[in-house]
């Protein structure tokens, strides 16, 4: 059972691991290669670049590089770039406003390898000389600008940036991309909080002003009402002794009527007052006097 099994092993696996073996030295013998998509391949063999393979799949080396396809992996060299899109992003390059504000500025640009000979041997570090070109052009190109165009033009200073860089990274092998700035922001804390202060302060100055300008409102509307209202009393009060007298004017046409309403009206005092009252006969005589004292 052993015996099969180990068998049954070299005879299903085995088969496996010597195709892999034999491809691995077929393509380290250049007979083939494999390209990936969105990479480049760049064979040199004794300084000269012999050929560029960019198209994926699986590439015949001999009828690309002909007989020197069987040596560039053993003289030569194999250069594996990556073609695709690249970003990158530089935070708070230091520029000075025109009013001498220290800023703050975070740019993001976007590049690619568009000359895979010139990436290779025109410069030793392409995207870091891209980088340092990126800053410096940030800082040499943006600065001194006015504070108010630093903070709301970031679709021209973009354009700037990129208008600058592009020339000098093609030279490396570079194309530039997208170029946009994405922060703005001040350097100096204390400049911060400053600004912040006065943000509050102004804020402040403002509610109040709105809540002494609703006050005042409403007292104008109040002292309007009030002033309409004593408009209206007064012309109430002038009007009663119009017609106060007109009624009584009419109440003097007739005597009997005028005589029993006063009358009326001094019964009315004399018992509104609360005064005391003693009545006697007409015959009394002295008892009259003699009571008043007594009451005295």
């Amino acid at each position: 059972m052993t015996e099969f099994l180990v068998g049954l092993a070299f005879g299903f696996i085995g088969p496996f691991i010597g195709m892999a073996f034999l491809l691995g030295l077929l393509r380290q013998c250049g007979l083939y290669a494999i390209v990936e998509e969105g990479s480049c391949h760049v064979y040199v063999l004794f300084g000269k670049v012999l050929a560029l393979v960019k198209e994926p799949g699986l590439v015949f080396l001999p009828a690309r590089l002909g007989p020197k396809a069987f040596i560039v992996n053993w003289l030569g060299k194999r250069h594996v770039l990556d073609m695709r899109l690249m970003q990158e992003y530089l935070r708070s390059q230091p520029v000075n406003s025109e009013e001498g504000a220290p800023m703050g500025i975070g740019i993001w640009y976007e590049m690619f390898i568009s000359d895979p000979v010139s990436f290779l041997f025109k410069n030793a570090d392409p995207q870091g000389s891209l980088r340092a070109n990126v800053s410096n052009t940030t800082i040499r190109c943006l600065s001194n600008q006015k504070l108010a165009e630093m903070l709301q033009n970031r679709h021209a200073m973009s354009q700037t940036v990129r208008a600058e860089v592009s020339h000098k990274s093609r030279e490396w092998g570079f194309q530039v991309g997208s170029v946009y700035i994405r922060k703005v922001h001040f350097r100096d804390y204390d400049m911060t909080r400053q600004i912040e202060e006065k943000v509050v302060n102004r804020l402040r100055q403002v509610t109040s002003a709105i809540k002494q300008d609703g006050a005042n409102q409403v007292s104008i509307i109040t002292s309007g009402a009030e002033r309409q209202a004593a408009v209206e009393f007064a012309k109430a009060a002038a009007l009663r002794p119009a017609i106060v007298g007109a009624a009584l004017k009419e109440i003097q046409a007739d005597p009997e009527i005028s005589e029993s309403l006063f009358s009326i009206l001094e019964t009315q005092r004399i018992v509104e007052g609360g005064a005391a009252l003693t009545l006697v006969s007409k015959d009394a005589g002295s008892l009259t006097e003699l009571r008043a004292a007594l009451d005295a």
